[in-house]
């Protein structure tokens, strides 16, 4: 029953592994994207607390 399902559907582990690299990386680039679009707010909200402070 085991070889069914595997000369049926195939094993994609590799495949998988290789689309879960691309979405890490596309996630990865979006992140950094988003600090670096941010990075000015950030820094502004953080001088306003040390100004507080």
């Amino acid at each position: 029953m085991v070889a069914y399902y595997r000369a049926r559907f195939g094993v994609e582990e590799g495949q998988t592994m290789a689309e879960y690299g691309v979405v890490l990386a596309v996630i990865t680039a979006l992140v950094v994207a988003a600090l670096l679009a941010l990075s000015g707010a950030i820094a502004n909200a953080l001088n306003a607390v040390r100004g507080y402070l």
